[in-house]
């Protein structure tokens, strides 16, 4: 794919001061420092409804942010209000005010919030983020001839004038098995959750693994509310030789590594689960230089890449570089951690601006939403296809005794137009 010109994130290799870069011109996703003499975005205000315009704002382009300032999920969603008001100071978007409301984490919240930023005169609704919220905007924007670009991972949700910008398990699950494959894995078990996330993370083993050419062996589910998973243990790893065990006389070759019929073994759990498995496996025989564990998105969290159990282990996830910078400038911009989320809400405000940015009697059209090429923000290369769906370009890490590193970096273009 050329390098340029390409529309990036929706115009022509523009020179915008932006963690944003079209996905086939730019660098990609190094947050650049503020122009001098410029403060960084105050905190979220606690006024609901209040427009957050950035310095210099001067267009009448304004864009709604759906999210919790109120309830549960509060905390995050003001996590996320803050990502956003920095993604518009990072971008300098002077045509773009933000039009934040809060969804009090409900339906009926969302529902009114969506009412309310119509009033308002909006042009795109970015959020809101649980799939309840999602469902009670998705009508009323549609009625209101809007795009929605949400957070929410419900893909039935996706479709018409929604798009998710949510991490998609299937994605993760589908780049680190065609990845194990080319490595070599031929045979493919899976230890999850008997969840509608762990129903889903086996559909794309099973799916990629068939296009691949390769086979899944072993799927077990345990209970998720079960304290103790070694009952599920024992039955995928039935038949394995117990550690340092020797092979019985006149044995036949075991079928697999330690007479396992797998070499690699999905396990998309986090936590303090993913912990207790990843030790009970270990003691059952599991040998983590003859079988590779494969992880999910769970995985990308300090404390589990540091956990011996799963030294060698892969899994995909966004590529850290440029989240790491994100990171970076939200801790020195409101002196605290930005939660995982909240970098969602950056790369849709960033998105919205280098819309906005593009100018013309509707920039927010589904045609510039669809931009084939994609956009590059601090989760790395994206783009959204006919369906609604976020389709990410995502990095394979590997577990060790240093964190995480990049064993397959995350792709730099999209081989093809969208789904």
């Amino acid at each position: 794919m050329p390098r340029c010109p390409l529309p990036r994130i929706a115009s022509l290799c523009w020179a915008l001061t932006a963690v944003f870069a079209l996905a086939s011109c730019g660098t990609g996703g190094n947050v650049p420092a503020p122009a001098a003499g410029r403060q960084p975005p105050p905190p979220a205000p606690p006024i609901e409804g209040e427009k957050l315009a950035p310095p210099g704002a001067a267009g009448p382009v304004k864009v709604a942010l759906l999210v919790p300032l109120s309830g549960a999920n509060a905390d995050l969603g003001r996590a996320m209000l803050d990502a956003a008001q920095l993604a518009l100071f990072t971008t300098a978007g002077d045509r773009l005010t933000l039009v934040p409301r809060d969804t009090g984490g409900t339906p009926d919240g969302a529902a009114a919030a969506a009412r309310a930023v119509i009033a308002d005169g909006v042009g795109l609704i970015l959020g809101p983020l649980l799939a309840a919220e999602v469902e009670a905007v998705k009508p009323i924007a549609r009625d209101a001839h809007l795009n929605v670009i949400a957070f929410s991972t419900a893909t039935p949700l996706a479709g018409g004038n929604v798009f998710l910008m949510g991490f998609l398990p299937r994605d993760e699950a589908a780049r680190e098995v065609s990845f194990a494959h080319e490595r070599g894995a031929q045979r493919f078990a899976a230890l999850v959750a008997n969840t509608a996330y762990g129903h889903l993370m086996t559909d794309a083993l099973k799916e990629t693994a068939a296009a691949a050419g390769a086979t899944v062996t072993r799927i077990e589910y345990f209970d998720p509310r079960v304290p103790d998973t070694k009952l599920a243990v024992q039955h995928i790893t039935q038949g394995a030789a117990p550690p340092g065990a020797p092979a019985p006389p006149g044995a036949a070759p075991a079928p697999g590594a330690g007479g396992l019929p797998f070499d690699a073994l999905l396990l998309p759990e986090g936590g303090a689960r993913l912990k207790q498995l990843a030790a009970q496996l270990k003691g059952a025989g599991v040998d983590a230089t003859q079988v590779r564990l494969l992880g999910s998105g769970l995985w990308d969290d300090p404390s589990i890449t540091g956990d011996p159990d799963l030294y060698g282990g892969w899994f995909a996830a966004s590529p850290p570089e440029a989240r790491r910078d994100f990171e970076q400038r939200y801790q020195e911009t409101y002196k605290r951690q930005p939660p995982r989320l909240a970098s969602l809400a950056f790369d849709a405000a960033a998105l919205a601006a280098v819309l906005a940015k593009g100018g013309g009697p509707d920039p927010f059209s589904q045609q510039a939403i669809l931009n084939p090429s994609g956009f590059t923000g601090v989760d790395g290369l994206f783009r959204f296809t006919s369906a609604g769906l976020v389709q990410r370009g995502l990095a394979v890490l590997e577990v060790g005794p240093g964190g995480a590193t990049v064993v397959s970096p995350a792709p730099e273009s999209f081989a093809g137009p969208g789904a």
